[in-house]
Order: structure tokens, then sequence, then C-alpha cells
């Protein structure tokens, strides 16, 4: 018979062995999850970017291997169409955004994290709820606001509805950042003489610079591929957005140019990858951070 010393033993190899046997199970499971969502996520990309080489202007003759690839839709794209207005036109409407929401977004997240006023904790509220309501539930308010101004069919006045649209969310993004930042910082630089303008711009600002990149980023994305705003806002040709005039090239019978969409969307798709890549350290902590601050 065994004892009980060996039975344990044996009882001990034979949990660990089912142990490991789970353990490997489950990693599996996770590679296969992964491997499923990248081919979900990556056979779009990759049958878009043989669209745009394929010889014709159908989708249905379309593959992810073209069979006889070209570069005739780049041309088309650059040669019969406004395609370097409409990326002129984004790409302006994007710079003003990023510019703008950063510097709004910062100063008053600032002013949130570090003073003290009446009506603060309501404003933060405010804020915060704001941000709970979609853009476009104020499309109609937007449109008559444009029309009494005389903003309508204006690139700028189209970069304010992006700079307006999203301070609240930034705000509170930011200022939960900036909530993680030691007061102690601040009070020994008020002691050695240093303004309010100086903490900001020589330590709120250097510590700060992954979430503010974060946000630039985030805010300089938002006009390149949004639809809605820009057909309510804008009606000339000249003015046209990357999203407006791409989609005008699919939109009716006439307009069935698809493969020149898929050569449209692959440029509009460069920049904003080496963007991501470039940044992704600061893109991936910027989400994270600040979410449970206060």
């Amino acid at each position: 018979m065994k004892s009980s010393g060996e039975i344990s033993v044996q009882s001990a190899i034979k949990e660990n062995r089912i142990h490991k046997i789970k353990n490997h199970t489950i990693t599996a499971l996770m590679y296969l999850e992964i491997i499923a969502v990248a081919i979900i996520v990556l056979v779009p990309v990759l049958w878009i970017v043989g669209t745009s080489f394929d010889n014709s202007s159908s989708l249905a003759t379309s593959s992810i291997i073209p069979k006889n690839p070209t570069l005739n839709n780049y041309k088309k794209l650059f040669a019969g169409t406004d395609f370097l207005i409409w990326y002129g036109n984004t790409l302006k409407i994007a710079v003003v955004n990023m510019i703008c929401s950063v510097f709004i977004t910062t100063l008053t997240a600032y002013v949130f994290s570090r003073f003290k006023f009446r009506g603060k904790k309501q404003s933060l509220m405010l804020i915060m709820v704001l941000q709970m309501f979609p853009s476009f539930m104020a499309m109609t308010a937007v449109y008559v606001l444009f029309l009494n101004f005389g903003l309508l069919d204006n690139l700028y006045g189209l970069a304010l509805t992006y700079i307006a649209g999203q301070i609240p969310y930034n705000v509170w993004l930011m200022k939960g950042y900036l909530g993680g930042i030691p007061m102690s910082l601040d009070e020994a630089a008020m002691l050695d003489g240093a303004s309010r303008l100086q903490i900001f711009r020589k330590i709120i600002i250097p510590l700060a610079f992954p979430m503010i990149t974060f946000l630039a980023v985030s805010t300089f994305m938002a006009p390149w591929m949004d639809y809605v705003l820009p057909r309510l806002l804008i009606s000339s040709d000249s003015k046209k957005t990357l999203a407006v005039g791409l989609f005008d090239l699919i939109s009716s019978d006439a307009n069935n140019q698809y493969t020149q969409f898929a050569a449209g969307a692959v440029l509009v798709a460069v920049p904003i990858t080496i963007l991501y890549v470039a940044l992704q350290k600061h893109l991936i902590y910027g989400i994270t951070a600040g979410s449970t601050k206060e």
C-alpha cells in the first residue's frame, strides 16, 4: 500500500499537470482570439489597398491581390478630382482644431485642477453632462447659429464647431491627469518667486506632455473622416473636406468610382497611420492616464 506521503506527492503532481494544461489552454485561446481580431481588422484594410490598385472602377472585380495592378486610380484622383483641395481644407481645419483645442483645454483643466472658486463643482458637473450628449443632437441649433452669424460655408466656422464639441471630454481627461501632479511642485516654485504663468509653462506643460500629445493627436484626427458636420455646414465645392469629396465619388449611379475612392482612402490613412505609430507610447498612456484621478 502507498503511504500518505506518496499519495500527497502524486496528488500535487497531478494538480500541477492540470494547472499547466489549463494555463496552456487559456494561452492558446488568447492567441486564437488575437489572430481572429487581427484577421477581422486587417482583411478590410488589405482589400481597400488592393482595390486601389485595381484596373477597373467596380467593386465586383476587385480583390485583395489585383490581377493587373496599376496606379491609374491614384493618377485619376489627382488629375480628375479636387483631391488636393479637399486635403488642404481638411488639413487646415485639423491644424486649427488641434492648436485651439489643446490650448483651451489645457488652460481650462489647469484652472479646475489648481484653483478653488465659487461654482467650481457645478461647472464640472455641467461639463460632465455636456459630454454625455452626442454632437449630432445639436445639428439643427448649430446650423441656425451659423446661419445667423454668417458662418455657413466657412472652414474656420467648421473648425470652431469641432473645437467647442471636444472641450468637455478633453477638459475632464486633462483635469484628471493634472490632478495627479503634486501641488507641492507649485508651492515650491512659488516660494522661489515663480508666477502662475511660469509654473504653468515650465512645470505643468513639461509634466503633462504625454497627455498633451494624446489630445493633440486625437483632436487633429477628429475632422479627417467626419462627414456629417462638413456636409451640413459646407456647401461650395472649393471648401469640401476629404470625407465629403470622397463620398461624392460613390454617392450616385453616375458617380461610382469605387477604386478611386479606395485610393483616396489609402492616402487619407497614411498620415493617420504614421502619427499613431510614431506616437503610440503617448497615445496608449494618454488613453489610460487620468481616468481614475480627481
